[in-house]
């Protein structure tokens, strides 16, 4: 068994080894085939590794709309269509997340501010929320902050605003604490800007978000106009169970009002790869390069084997079998779409990790990078040598088929 099992290492080393040889003699022939090869692969594994990198803004940007998975909405409302006594509904809503210990949490109600720009005053949507919906809507900030614990707190209400916004305060360095005016129930109040959401070059139109407490303390919107729903961050595996539980106790804490509590994030919409369509084209065309690659390659081996009948006709006279003949030749195609297989998944991701590439993929909306696929790596390397086990098993068969008189002959 020992000795068997040393004949046959030997035998692959040397096959390894001779296969190498080989492409280094003939190496002028085999490049441009295997230039079509690399190319092919880098091909195919960049736009694997681009399609990670644009799922990852896709996924961060529907978690910016709908929230983080799972992302359980709850509303609450009477049969009747009388308005639902907020202060009730918050406190029902704030004690079942504390008896399911959820983490994060969040009311959440649209609204109108009125603020006092440079050129008159102007009603802007705002966002009435608290401090956990940062973190559950992957907000991104473009300067400055979210908002924080203790924010509520402030003589003066925090403000988060988007660049319009900011932008018709004239852009001003946050760390001066640029203020604007509000119109509140009793009167002008001062706002602090402690935050600029990064938003799209689309967006056009000044919008703010503000604390559900500092909108109640300083009458901001007047309560006729704010109808709060709940948000909560739950774990995916508990969502459903949770939904159930979360809608019976809102119903039983709060006579007379009925709660609906369902999945909102991305995952629960279902529907398939948007990106699919992208994927399969260009994948296509690694393909299709990837064949006519093959195809050369199993041209220029069979005009190789050719030139080297007197070669093989001589290595058959001294013994080498046929398995043996066959192997090498197969395996100088296979090294060679290796390498070059190998070459063009370097260069896919030195190319997709680079930060021009993750900019102009990511939109500069991208926060957390994913790493390089593993998967996209191994399907370049495996679609490689792949094509070089096609192109070399034709110019193997051939060369197994050469006799030593064809030697003496050639």
């Amino acid at each position: 068994m020992i000795a068997w099992l040393g004949r046959t290492l030997t035998g692959v080393v040397s096959t390894f080894v001779e296969s190498a040889e080989e492409l280094r003699i003939h190496r002028t022939r085999v490049l441009l085939s295997l230039i079509g090869v690399a190319v092919a692969v880098f091909a195919l594994t960049t736009v694997l590794g681009a399609a990670a990198v644009a799922q990852q803004a896709l996924d961060e940007s529907n978690e910016r709309g709908s929230g983080r998975p799972a992302m359980l909405s709850a509303s609450l409302f009477t049969p009747s269509g009388e308005p639902v006594d907020a202060d009730a509904a918050n406190a029902a809503w704030r004690s079942a997340a504390e008896r399911h210990e959820i983490g994060y949490e969040s009311r959440v109600a649209y609204g109108t501010l009125s603020a006092q720009f440079v050129d008159g005053l102007s009603n802007v949507d705002s966002t009435v929320v608290d401090v956990d919906y940062g973190v559950m809507h992957r907000t991104a900030m473009q300067e400055g902050q979210w908002f924080v614990d203790g924010d509520e707190q402030r003589f003066a209400p925090a403000l988060v605003v988007n660049r319009p916004f900011w932008e018709k305060l004239g852009s001003p360095p946050l760390a001066t604490h640029p203020t604007v005016e509000l119109r509140g129930a009793d009167g002008p109040v001062t706002a602090v800007v402690v935050g600029v959401v990064r938003t799209s070059d689309y967006e056009t139109y000044p919008r703010s978000f503000a604390l559900a407490d500092s909108v109640d303390r300083f009458g901001l919107v007047p309560e006729a106009y704010l109808a709060f729903g709940y948000e909560a961050w739950v774990p995916i595996d508990a969502a459903e169970e949770l939904a159930i539980r979360l809608t019976a106790e809102l119903t039983a804490a709060l006579p007379g009002t009925e709660a609906s509590v369902n999945r909102q994030d991305y995952l629960s919409w279902g529907g398939g790869d948007p990106l699919l369509v992208l994927k399969l084209v260009v994948a296509g065309v690694a393909v299709v390069i990837l064949l006519l690659g093959a195809l050369g390659l199993v041209t220029i081996s069979l005009v190789t084997v050719k030139y080297r009948i007197r070669e093989i006709g001589i290595r058959r006279s001294f013994g080498a079998t046929s398995g043996r003949v066959f192997f090498s030749v197969l395996m100088e195609s296979v090294v060679g779409t290796a390498v070059a297989g190998g070459i063009g998944v370097a260069l896919a991701i030195v190319a997709v990790k680079s930060p021009l590439f993750e900019q102009l993929v990511g939109q500069g909306m991208v926060e957390d990078f994913p790493p390089f696929p593993l998967d996209a790596a191994l399907i370049g390397i495996a679609s490689s040598v792949l094509v070089g086990a096609l192109a070399g098993l034709l110019p193997a068969v051939t060369a197994v088929r050469v006799r030593v008189i064809d030697a003496i002959r050639f």
